[in-house]
């Protein structure tokens, strides 16, 4: 595959502050709602005693709801608040567990990597396309995974210009001041609210956003607010097609598990491969 690597003169987003502000809203529902996500994409699959690697862990939840399935998990994230964050969810819910570890730690580092071990499944949510280099990030996660296991990941959708436009606003937030930050992130959510009402108003639905700001509590459990500020302020940033990934992981021995796409925008396209053995 070809990418452009980002310019990393640039200044990477505060990834792990943003987890940790979205980590005072994890509640209940919302970690329900992440075991419901893991167990719809890991569709008959049981994490019940597997070995469950989460690269670029993020707030904790996914690795918290991993743990809730039974699984033995293994965190780590190069963003130390992250770390600290998953550390927190870990110390709420299961202190002095044994059976989840927390690091930091590099994707890029390929001997870090090659030094964990393999896993039943390795998830990674929205993570390998930020770290600066997704070709080798991609290529190292490839090594986390044991012959008959599964990859979970989601990768930024190339969606053209638009994915183009979205890399120059993304490092307009980072060269910028707090307060320019704060306007960007509320002006482009206020544009795309509206522009979502209006779609509805066309197709005579209730434009009013309060149905669509709870349903996405139920959608990993994230919180509105915070993916604004990740989708705005998310640098470094990377791109590719689903047949990019689909390839790239074919001529690694992968077959396609599953496949969530984010209907040609600017999402994020989720995979679930298996490793055949």
């Amino acid at each position: 595959m070809n990418y452009k690597q980002p310019e990393l003169s640039n200044r990477r987003f505060d990834f792990g502050k943003n987890w940790q502000h979205f980590s005072r809203k994890i509640d209940e529902l919302r970690i329900q709602e992440a075991m419901k996500s893991l167990t719809s994409m890991l569709e008959n699959v049981s994490l019940h005693g597997k070995l469950f690697m989460d690269v670029g862990c993020g707030s904790g939840l996914f690795s918290l709801a991993a743990r809730r399935l039974g699984a033995q998990v293994h965190s780590f994230d190069f963003d130390p608040d992250s770390v600290a964050c998953t550390t927190h969810l870990k110390n709420r819910f299961f202190q002095n567990d044994t059976s989840w570890h927390i690091e930091q730690g590099d994707i890029l580092n390929g001997e870090y990597i090659q030094s964990m071990g393999q896993f039943d499944a390795v998830y990674s949510w929205g993570v390998l396309h930020h770290t600066g280099n997704m070709h080798k990030a991609l290529h190292n996660v490839d090594m986390l995974v044991k012959r008959g296991g599964f990859l979970y990941l989601a990768i930024y959708n190339d969606s053209g210009r638009v994915s183009r436009r979205w890399l120059k606003i993304k490092k307009i937030y980072n060269n910028s001041p707090h307060i320019i930050r704060l306007l960007l992130v509320t002006v482009i959510a206020f544009l795309l609210e509206v522009k979502r009402a209006l779609g509805k108003l066309l197709r005579l639905e209730n434009p009013l956003p309060c149905n669509d700001w709870k349903n996405k509590k139920k959608q990993r459990g994230m919180s509105v607010w915070h993916d604004y500020v990740d989708l705005v302020g998310g640098y470094p940033f990377e791109f590719a097609t689903p047949e990019q990934i689909f390839y790239f992981y074919k001529k690694k021995g992968y077959m396609l598990y599953q496949l969530k796409t984010c209907g040609g925008g600017y999402g994020c396209n989720e995979y679930v491969f298996k490793k055949l053995g």
